[in-house]
């Protein structure tokens, strides 16, 4: 079943001398529910624009995104902030955890803006952080968990509405190889066992050959590859 996919998606830039500048030309994506997807290319090349277009978080200059069968075209802000809300989750390269708060707290964030109840988000919350091996480090505050359980509360929090895909964007690019590999292997047991399907742009190959298809983003346009065309 096909949850997230994009057609001739292109997105284009005006420069400061008033030129365009092409980052997206005819991207084609198609994602199906359980489907880890690696792209991967060169710094520059428009994966974390890709990501922002998937997830309505930027608009394209031409082509079309669906998300569960919904259209991301035509919708107003609010609209499409209700959309992510309820079907995407986003992991990042740093892992944006409110610092004032516990990762318990964290993860129930988004949980309360979604208007679930104390005692309902709490326990969803614990669940999560159960489910990627924080059941111990639930009432630390960001400052007193390593890198690599900020980064998987991070994840637990992606993971708080139940999305239907989940994007992530270098998420193991800050991280030592014990809690890159940790965290890799998290997210291929989360995308086999949950069924979610994923986007991953990464640098990765460790990451990249943990997911069931590589795609080269090169020239504005995607196209399947090998894991060595990785950068490391």
């Amino acid at each position: 079943m096909i949850v997230l996919e994009a057609v001739d998606l292109a997105k284009v830039y005006t420069g400061g001398d008033g030129g365009t500048i092409t980052v997206l030309d005819g991207v084609n994506l198609q994602v199906s529910r359980g489907q880890m997807v690696a792209v991967v290319g060169a710094s520059g090349t428009g994966k974390s624009t890709l990501l922002h277009l998937l997830g309505a978080l930027d608009q394209p200059t031409r082509g079309t995104v669906e998300v569960a069968g919904a259209s991301l075209s035509g919708r107003t802000d609010d609209q499409l902030s209700e959309l992510r809300n309820r079907s995407i989750g986003f992991v990042f390269q740093f892992h944006h955890l409110l610092r004032e708060f516990t990762a318990l707290e964290n993860v129930m964030m988004p949980l309360r803006i979604a208007g679930w109840d104390d005692e309902r988000a709490r326990a969803r919350a614990r669940s999560l952080l159960a489910r990627v091996g924080l059941e111990g480090r639930v009432h630390h505050r960001p400052a007193q968990l390593s890198g690599g359980e900020q980064q998987r509360t991070a994840v637990a929090r992606a993971l708080a509405i139940d999305p239907v895909v989940l994007l992530a964007d270098e998420p193991s690019g800050n991280l030592d190889h014990m809690n890159s590999e940790r965290l890799h292997d998290l997210f291929a047991e989360l995308s086999r066992d949950l069924e979610i399907a994923m986007v991953i742009a990464t640098h990765n190959r460790s990451l990249a050959a943990r997911a069931d298809r590589t795609l080269l983003l090169e020239d504005g346009r995607l196209a399947d590859t090998d894991v060595s065309e990785v950068v490391p």
